[in-house]
């Protein structure tokens, strides 16, 4: 018996500690399950939101560019595409195939589409075919039923009305790569493009705009049930560009006269670039529905690099444009003056050394006025040797040489004025005396853009003021609105010198550049020739004689020309280079005349005058025949 009582107390003790323990344990999942209801309700509550609500990014419109008047430089147009949702197919290869009978696709074409498939979800829609035809788009249409996945969407093509002529300007827009991709959504999107080239590049992020979003219901692996809120994307900005379209198309006009060319027009009060052009060129619509590999191919492996902006981008030795500079910069030094002559006999001894000058009798005694008028090289030789190197740099960056210029572009090129203390550190050489003599009319180191050429122009047209070439006007309804330029701080004496020089280029007998005088008036222009060597004369080629239009195209010499009109009042300034055009007065000094000439004539001001100019005449006309009629 006592056994037995023994027996009921442990197990009575066996089972209060069993029961307590599952009280305890009740206890402690109650208190939990409390805790996570009531504490930690918020919290997770958020967590199985986020794990039912799907977010789908909706692209934003890309903002439009026009220029300086509104017209379209840069739109969107409807592009019909065909997408595909892999998840809705049994097999996307065999969809492909089927989609490719009747809307033709390369193979390239087919790998991107499964590299796309790879890439992303199942139930993410990815581009099959873009910029379909209302046929093809029917065609499409009509035999869904057999396209498992396969559904037609409508999206938006970029489109550039001005096509070639403002290729390089504006640039273009692609599909993202892999080395281009961040971490914006948007970059996934399927077709989805940013700027690749030009202003489509430089402000990518505002023409993008913001991309909007559909907040769906998703199951468990993800895709959307329903739709529970949509917020639509905000479009891109407007950009309100300084070109002139009409001008633009004339300035591309004039330069595919040559094989390789550019030229760019400018205000030269506040810098607003009216036209900037490059010839060869290429199609930037193509560009917009996807190149063909075969095309690529052709405009890299071109010669004549229609891809690059040479205008901007392009940097050549200026040649005797140059001598503007070394003009000022002994001006400015006080080694030459408005009296100083130098003899030139048609050659410079320098040590052992001698440089020709460009015409073999020489020019005789010629004070600076004469020396830019005819471009005596003799002169700026003398001048060069007076006043040295670092000078010379010195000048040519105050005048817009040898910098970026902070303009509107990617890819604008520096140039580059040499020093002493360049070469030093660029070769570990000294620097010799006869390289300031060929640096002094625009050869040897020295490299210039177009772009920069013409911003020297324009600071010698307006007084010496520090104007800066600029392509932005507004940014949506916000005007940019830069500071007024400052001086450089040239002396007017000095400046009003080199500009009688460079009317004399155009308007005297013996300018360099007579033959290409405008004799329209109020019109007329004011300019400096140049022409650079691509490759040293020797000696013995000089004593032969060389027929340079004989020569290889590629042997040839380039011609620039910088100029700025009206020459009293002056209003616009550009700049040209011709690739191999032999002689700045041959080739591009009609390019900038052409250009500067469209330009005036678009200048409301000097319409007005010439409407006044005529209306006096026709009175004083009239007045003489009503005087002969009394007689």
């Amino acid at each position: 018996m006592n056994r037995d009582m023994e027996r009921h107390k442990e197990f009575s003790r066996r089972a209060m500690m069993l029961g307590s323990g599952k009280i305890l344990l009740f206890g402690t999942l109650a208190l939990r399950l409390a805790y996570l209801e009531i504490a930690e309700h918020r919290k997770y509550e958020t967590l199985s939101n986020e794990n039912s609500v799907g977010i789908r990014l909706l692209p934003a419109q890309r903002g439009v560019i026009i220029d300086r008047f509104g017209a379209p430089i840069a739109v969107n147009k409807p592009d019909f595409r065909a997408v595909l949702v892999p998840e809705q197919t049994d097999d996307v290869e065999e969809t492909i195939d089927d989609f490719a009978r009747l809307i033709p696709l390369s193979e390239e074409e087919k790998e991107d589409i499964m590299a796309a498939v790879r890439r992303h979800r199942r139930f993410a829609p990815v581009l099959v075919k873009e910029n379909l035809s209302w046929k093809d788009m029917a065609k499409v249409e009509v035999n869904l039923p057999h396209l498992a996945g396969v559904s037609v969407e409508e999206g938006e093509m970029r489109s550039y009305p001005l096509g070639r002529s403002a290729a390089h300007v504006i640039g273009y827009v692609g599909r993202v790569n892999k080395a281009e991709m961040t971490n914006d959504p948007a970059m996934s999107l399927p077709g989805f493009r940013i700027g690749k080239t030009g202003i489509e590049k430089e402000y990518d992020e505002i023409l993008r705009g913001t991309v909007g979003e559909v907040q769906g219901e998703v199951n468990s692996v993800g895709r959307e049930i329903r739709e529970l809120k949509r917020t639509e994307g905000i479009p891109g900005k407007r950009l309100t560009l300084t070109l002139d379209s009409d001008l633009q198309m004339q300035c591309h006009q004039f330069i595919t006269k040559h094989r390789s060319a550019a030229v760019v027009a400018m205000d030269v009060h506040n810098g607003e670039v009216y036209a900037l052009a490059s010839h060869p060129s290429f199609d930037p619509n193509v560009f917009s529905a996807g190149i063909p590999a075969d095309l690529w191919e052709g405009l890299l492996s071109d010669p004549a690099d229609p891809l690059s902006n040479k205008a901007a981008a392009g940097q050549y030795p200026p040649g005797s444009t140059f001598k503007i500079v070394t003009a000022l910069a002994g001006l400015e030094s006080g080694k030459i003056n408005a009296a100083t002559h130098i003899h030139c006999p048609g050659y410079y001894k320098l040590g052992n050394s001698i440089f020709h000058c460009w015409k073999r009798g020489g020019h005789g005694s010629v004070d600076v006025v004469q020396a830019i008028r005819e471009s005596c090289d003799v002169f700026f030789y003398e001048t060069a040797q007076r006043v040295g190197i670092d000078a010379i740099a010195q000048m040519a960056h105050r005048m817009g040489l040898g910098q970026r210029l902070n303009f509107d572009l990617p890819d604008v090129a520096r140039g580059l004025i040499p020093t002493k203390a360049w070469k030093r550190k660029r070769y570990n050489q000294r620097w010799e005396k006869g390289e300031t003599l060929i640096a002094a009319i625009g050869q040897g180191y020295v490299l210039a853009t177009p772009l920069q050429l013409a911003t020297m122009a324009a600071r010698v047209a307006n007084g010496g003021l520090a104007v800066m070439p600029t392509l932005l006007r507004e940014i949506g309804d916000t005007e940019e609105t830069p500071l007024p330029p400052a001086s450089i701080g040239l002396d007017p004496n000095h400046l009003a010198l080199v500009r009688k020089g460079m009317e004399q280029v155009v308007n005297n007998p013996h300018g360099t550049a007579y033959n290409v005088r405008i004799t329209t008036p109020p019109y007329s222009m004011a300019g400096k020739t140049g022409t650079a060597q691509v490759r040293r004369t020797t000696a013995k080629m000089r004593a032969e004689g060389i027929d340079v239009f004989h020569l290889p195209w590629k042997f040839r010499d380039h011609a620039l020309f910088v100029g700025y009109g009206p020459v009293h009042k002056p209003a616009y300034a550009a700049a040209a280079i011709v690739e191999h055009g032999i002689e700045g007065a041959l080739s591009a000094a009609p390019v900038v005349r052409d250009v500067l000439l469209a330009a005036m004539k678009r200048d409301p001001r000097l319409i007005r005058t010439i409407d006044e100019a005529e209306s006096a005449h026709e009175a004083r006309r009239h007045k003489k025949d009503g005087g002969e009629d009394g007689l």
